[in-house]
């Protein structure tokens, strides 16, 4: 079989961890590998010559020069799409680091309510597991994982089968959607994974930004108490109100905000980096932590190459299941044509028995 070279996890090995893994949670499906053995086994290289085309010097063409790579553009574009703002808005929050656009609600949800207890990525990766495993067989590095790294999630796409007519992610997809999705070909299917845009736009937020932003507000909260009391004291008695209790009672309020958004912001902090430890995500090199960005970069990609093989493969069992209707639909008809009808006697004896 092809090898698969990921980053092997074993339960064992994380014993001395009080925190719950991902990998106590998923087992992997029993699968028929017979096809799967037939597309993925690895086959002798053979040798190509090179064509007389690539041996003659070619005069180089002019490129266009692009800043942006294909996928950045693509992510851009998503998200632009998915804000649902106007240019103008856009532009004002890059210019001005605005990540009002965004909130922390929407971050934390999709950590916890989509990824850590979502039922359809769960079957995934435990698919992903159980291809992989069978791959790399009894490999002593990679062979017999109880789980793997999130980093091999975006290069399935990359894995190719012997005649390079698909990819192992292509393969899962299908193989998914054909095994363990009911509703598979029909409108009611759902997509097991986060949605790309949501995702994408949880990768581009800084628990700094947040932090830095409230340290700010809390700042500028005590200026215009400063201010007010200054105000206070150089009124006269009889034109400090209404202004004083107003004034009173929106900073007042405004502190229990603060402190609220305060808490909301360490917890929600503290629950994205369970969330990153419990997928066994460890911080790149030069990061004290794991980052949302570097979190959240990898399953944007992941869903992104995922959900457009699920629209194909979607696509592919609807036309076979109108086929197949359609055939039965034929075979129907052609019955109702070669009906035989009972053959009834026509001679003397029938004749004269009609009679009597």
């Amino acid at each position: 079989m092809k090898p698969l070279y990921w980053t092997r996890i074993q339960l064992h090995s994380k014993r001395d961890s009080s925190a719950s893994l991902v990998w106590e949670k998923i087992e992997e499906p029993s699968i028929d590998y017979h096809e799967f053995e037939e597309l993925f086994s690895k086959t002798a290289v053979k040798e190509r010559k090179k064509p007389i085309s690539d041996t003659i010097t070619k005069t180089k063409t002019k490129q266009v020069v692009k800043l942006l790579s294909n996928k950045r553009s693509q992510a851009v574009g998503i998200l632009m799409s998915s804000l649902h703002l106007d240019m103008r808005d856009i532009q004002h929050a890059v210019v001005n680091l605005d990540n009002s656009v965004v909130d922390l609600e929407t971050l934390q949800a999709l950590y916890e309510n989509t990824l850590k207890n979502g039922s359809g990525v769960m079957q995934v990766l435990g698919l992903v597991l159980a291809f992989g495993n069978y791959m790399n067989g009894g490999n002593r590095t990679r062979g017999q994982a109880d789980g793997f790294g999130l980093d091999i999630l975006p290069k399935l796409k990359d894995v190719k089968s012997s005649d390079n007519s698909r990819s192992l992610l292509s393969y899962i997809v299908s193989y998914y959607l054909r095994n363990f999705d009911e509703d598979a070909g029909k409108e009611q299917c759902i997509f097991p994974l986060p949605d790309p845009q949501d995702l994408f736009q949880a990768s581009q937020m800084k628990f700094e930004d947040f932090q830095k932003d409230l340290r700010k507000m809390k700042k500028d909260l005590r200026v215009c108490e400063t201010e007010a009391a200054k105000v206070y004291q150089l009124s006269l008695e009889e034109h400090l109100q209404p202004f004083k209790d107003s004034m009173e009672q929106f900073i007042s309020q405004a502190k229990i905000d603060q402190e609220n958004e305060e808490k909301s912001l360490t917890e929600a902090h503290k629950s994205f980096l369970e969330t990153a430890a419990y997928f066994c995500m460890k911080p790149k090199m030069g990061e004290k932590e794991v980052s949302p960005h570097s979190f959240f970069s990898i399953w944007h990609e992941f869903s992104s190459d995922f959900k457009d093989f699920w629209k194909k493969e979607n696509k592919l069992i609807l036309q076979e299941r109108v086929k197949e209707a359609e055939e039965v639909c034929r075979q129907k008809k052609g019955k109702s044509l070669y009906n035989i009808r009972p053959k009834h006697d026509s001679g003397i004896k029938a004749k004269i028995s009609m009679k009597i």
